[in-house]
């Protein structure tokens, strides 16, 4: 069956039975017993009560219950109230962790916009978003939230933006055609738009297809549901740890017990002494002393603007063998910014520019009258293409507000997707000039003249060809490229579409998000520590390659992948495949699980960072989720183990050697615990053997346990 963004918006609405008048009320009705309403289904959550109730699961805290219960038929009241104090102090620091970790699915919520405008019954009427249905005609404007996944029937310059999902910060340009082609992304559907999704620009309209939790954003909760947190390295070590040292103790109890008896010794004292030995020698401690280790631990890192959330993340950190890192915002800066200017048959970076030339000069002011965008005091505010033109100008002492007062605007031609140009008239000394900007392909054959420092001259084929392989080497960058033009028009002209040919050619800019300085020598240090970054993203192949190269991830085109080339893998084809690949572009939210859990079964530690909704199923799978502070969604922050509040990719690698020295900190610890307590146990095992009086009583050991060893135990592991 061919999907909906396949067919043409008659052919969607024949499937679902819908006319152009839109639902009658009884269809909706049918349709809500059908279909249910708009909303994310949510899975039964765990009482307070049952969170605190799980903490006591632990088998080091069974083996200290069954002591403390031993303790107290055995009329040992003090045993009995320390041990009890210590096992119920841990289930609290871990119920307050778990509470606040488990507010995911409140936050997609949140995400669901309250209303929505639908046609019904020829009527355009505004309705409460979880009514919305499967057939509903929707009306979408700038600024609306969108409430369900649909086809777009009708599109004027519609932009949305998609990067909860797609982690994609740019808007993307709607169109209504079908697209042809089976694995096609998300980020590629241009035909459709989806819930937690909002439009930018633009008005369109659009037909619903699915709702609820069969919407992009449902399945990623569903995906949240049955994400599996992983337990931390340390927390399976003293899992087995506990199973071992209870073997050894019960051992040593029963070999007391036998000799006791062996010499003579009444029943019940021999049985007595035997099981407070074995109560003794558990090390009460070493919950405590591991939970206070990791507490200062993560009061180390939240200085170091990495917030932890779950306290055993700490030591997780120290053990990550991968880290699979969003692109946007965390290696990159999150900012498009011109990179280089190709004018006059040149390609000049952006900064060696010169001040004095009169044709760089006029590229640069054409790039500040042709722009909509503004900035000031720190804010910027239009589209991220247009707001990297007016921090060009910036670079080069000019206010976009001043060069708009001196040549100001007389006319225009807003953006228009389907032209994917944009025009406006504006006054330049006693002249009036129309100044043009768009996609290159468009502009080439619109141009009649180009301007060169030898003054304006015929555009010939040459130039076309030379403009064509310039645009092509961009690309291959990664770059996005925007090409200028201009014509004289007459004074009091009413421009129109019909207007944008005959045009002189002025220049090209190419501009992406380019990395963060930082990230290159982040990604270095990464790889010096034995850890391997992987890049996962939303965007383009090129794109994604291009920004992996510059900060030392990818080292050979033949390591980037993209989402489709991962669907056609099964597991098993994934985790052989996985450790080939550092790049992973055009990527879903499952894709993204798939990628970590194959790390994970080939026996690797993996951090997973992301910002957006879509990232959120795949933070809670890994070891350790590390979600962005600034850009983050707070779905991303509550499925996350730890919060960066600068949003950097090197704070992670500090983090990761403060988690390396942690752990070190706790394995030395238990280690001074465990000498403590096998001396006296020893002691006492020898004293039996060689029928020597008791050199300690049962209290005594666990005098020593809790005050003697435990408080030079804490000492060494901070």
């Amino acid at each position: 069956m061919s999907e909906h963004y396949q067919k043409s918006s008659e052919e969607v609405m024949n499937t679902l039975g819908v006319t152009d008048k839109g639902l009658t009320s009884d269809e909706v009705k049918k349709r809500h017993e059908q279909f249910g309403f708009n909303e994310l289904a949510e899975g039964k959550r765990k009482s307070t009560l049952q969170v605190f109730l799980e903490q006591f699961k632990d088998f080091l805290v069974i083996i200290l219950i069954v002591a403390a219960l031993i303790s107290a038929f055995l009329g040992e009241i003090e045993s009995t109230a320390v041990i009890m104090v210590v096992v119920i102090l841990n289930a609290i620091l871990g119920t307050v962790q778990h509470v606040k970790a488990e507010q995911s699915l409140n936050s997609l919520k949140a995400l669901s916009s309250p209303t929505a405008k639908v046609l019904r019954d020829g009527k355009m009427i505004e309705i409460p978003s979880k009514e919305v249905v499967v057939g509903d005609i929707l009306y979408l404007d700038a600024g609306d939230y969108v409430p369900a996944d649909g086809r777009i029937m009708e599109s004027h310059s519609l932009q949305v933006n998609e990067s909860s999902l797609t982690g994609e910060s740019l808007a993307v340009t709607k169109s209504i055609e079908p697209i042809a082609g089976e694995d096609v992304s998300i980020g590629d559907k241009v035909n459709m738009v989806f819930s937690g999704s909002f439009v930018t620009y633009g008005r369109g309209t659009v037909l619903v297809t699915d709702i609820g939790m069969q919407t992009e954003i449902g399945k990623i909760a569903n995906l949240l549901e049955s994400a599996q947190e992983k337990k931390t390295p340390l927390q399976e070590g003293l899992d087995n740890f506990g199973k071992k040292l209870a073997f050894i103790i019960i051992i040593i109890a029963l070999l007391v017990f036998g000799l006791d008896l062996f010499r003579g010794k009444d029943l019940v004292d021999s049985f007595m002494f035997a099981v407070s030995l074995a109560v003794a020698a558990i090390p009460e401690a070493l919950s405590s002393i591991v939970t206070i280790v990791l507490a200062f631990g993560t009061q180390k890192m939240a200085k170091e603007n990495a917030i932890v959330r779950k306290l055993y993340a700490v030591e997780s950190l120290g053990s990550i063998s991968v880290i699979c890192s969003d692109k946007t915002g965390t290696l990159t800066q999150n900012k498009m910014t011109v990179q280089q200017v190709f004018v006059d048959h040149k390609v000049i970076p952006h900064d060696q520019l010169t001040r004095g030339n009169p044709l760089q000069k006029k590229f640069v002011l054409m790039s500040l009258l042709c722009n909509d965008s503004v900035t000031r005091e720190d804010k910027e505010i239009g589209d991220p293409t247009e707001i990297a033109l007016v921090n060009l100008g910036e670079e080069y002492d000019l206010d976009e507000l001043k060069v708009r007062e001196d040549y100001p605007r007389v006319g225009e031609i807003p953006f228009d997707s389907d032209r994917k140009l944009m025009s406006t008239v504006n006054r330049v000394e006693d002249k009036f000039v129309m100044i043009t900007k768009g996609a290159v392909d468009v502009l080439l054959s619109r141009m009649a003249k180009v301007q060169t420092t030898e003054g304006i001259i015929d555009f010939t084929d040459e130039h076309k060809q030379e403009l064509e392989k310039v645009n092509r080497n961009f690309s291959k960058e990664g770059l996005r490229v925007l090409a200028f033009a201009f014509k004289d028009v007459d004074e009091g002209q009413v421009i129109d579409v019909e207007d944008e040919k005959d045009l002189v050619f002025v220049g090209l800019t190419a501009m992406m998000d380019p990395p963060r300085p930082e990230s290159k020598e982040a990604v270095a240090n990464c790889i010096k520590a034995g850890i391997k970054p992987v890049m996962i993203t939303g965007d383009h192949k090129i794109t994604a390659s291009a920004i992996a190269k510059q900060i030392g991830i990818l080292k050979n085109e033949s390591e980037a992948v993209e989402g489709y080339e991962i669907e056609k893998l099964t597991d098993e084809q994934l985790q052989e495949k996985v450790q080939d690949i550092s790049v992973y572009a055009r990527v879903s939210p499952e894709h993204k699980i798939r990628i970590v859990k194959a790390w994970q079964e080939k026996g690797n530690v993996v951090a997973m960072t992301g910002d957006g909704v879509n990232d959120a199923p795949a933070l809670k799978q890994a070891n350790i989720g590390i979600a962005m502070g600034i850009t983050g969604t707070e779905v991303a922050k509550d499925a996350a183990s730890m919060v960066l509040t600068d949003d950097n990719f090197s704070t992670i690698v500090k983090a990761i050697s403060n988690g390396r020295s942690v752990y070190a900190n706790i394995q030395n610890s238990i280690k001074f615990l465990l000498a403590g307590n096998s001396g006296g146990v020893l002691a006492v095992l020898y004293a039996s053997l060689l029928a020597l009086p008791a050199p300690f009583a049962p209290v005594h050991l666990l005098f020593i346990n809790l005050l003697t060893d435990s408080l030079p135990a804490i000492a060494i592991g901070l």
